[in-house]
């Protein structure tokens, strides 16, 4: 069967960075290894009694520019916002919950496993400098797709790896780059992202949001799991980065 340009360019996309992903799947599974040694480092931690601000990065700039919307689940909010707020086009990285039916659930819902919730990031960003397929690459390439309800010492169905589409090309690209990847044997075993419609997304209290910014030298899930992750994906994508990085 013929092969249309998009799905060309999704496959040569997937091919060029499949040996990469290797490299940097082995490294994950070395971080999520020692922070597996002990399961007070996690991410289900009790939460602190102070507050910060909600991360709106450059909110007066997401109502002058067209903007557009992705939602990630790739394990605990605290690592991906860190991540992603990083790229240069994401206007704002929200950590919060969606994909369940409990409403308005707080963290310690969350916490159950049983709300149907994944804790997620709701990200706005500027297409004109960053495109839905390169937060794509970001999101494959920064957690372990393969582990179903899993994310190193994270264990629940919050932390299960999924892409919240907005609209049917979204849609169409995440499928097809899940496919391609599968294909290419980025990983050893079968990818289990779920790829499912948006539904309403709950902000996280405000205590999560710039979680590793604000508690970077309190709390060890900073300093063992999110600083080693955020080091390598520095590294990665040292070319997409905003400038102040």
């Amino acid at each position: 069967m013929q092969l249309t340009k998009q799905a060309i360019a999704v496959r040569l996309n997937c091919m060029k960075f499949a040996k990469r992903f290797k490299i940097q799947h082995m490294k994950i599974m070395l971080t999520a290894a020692i922070a597996g040694l002990t399961t007070l480092i996690s991410c289900a931690q009790k939460t602190p009694s102070t507050a910060t601000t909600m991360n709106m990065n450059n909110n007066n700039t997401a109502s002058t520019v067209k903007t557009e919307t992705a939602t990630f689940a790739n394990g605990c909010f605290w690592c991906t916002e860190a991540i992603f707020e990083e790229l240069d086009g994401v206007i704002s990285a929200v950590s919060g919950y969606s994909g369940g039916n409990t409403k308005n659930p707080t963290y310690k819902d969350i916490g159950t496993g049983e709300t149907g919730h994944a804790e997620c990031l709701e990200i706005v960003y500027d297409p004109a400098k960053i495109s839905f397929d390169q937060l794509l690459e970001v999101f494959w390439e920064t957690h372990d797709p393969t582990t179903l309800n899993r994310q190193g010492a994270d264990v629940g169905t919050q932390y299960r790896s999924a892409i919240f589409y907005h609209n049917a090309e979204q849609k169409e690209k995440a499928e097809k780059y899940k496919e391609e990847l599968n294909k290419s044997g980025a990983f050893d075993k079968p990818i289990v992202t779920e790829i499912t419609a948006a539904s309403k997304f709950y902000p996280a209290e405000d205590y999560h949001q710039q979680y590793y910014e604000n508690n970077a030298n309190q709390n060890p899930y900073c300093r063992v799991v999110i600083q080693p992750k955020l080091e390598k994906f520095r590294k990665v994508f040292k070319d997409k980065l905003k400038a102040n990085n």
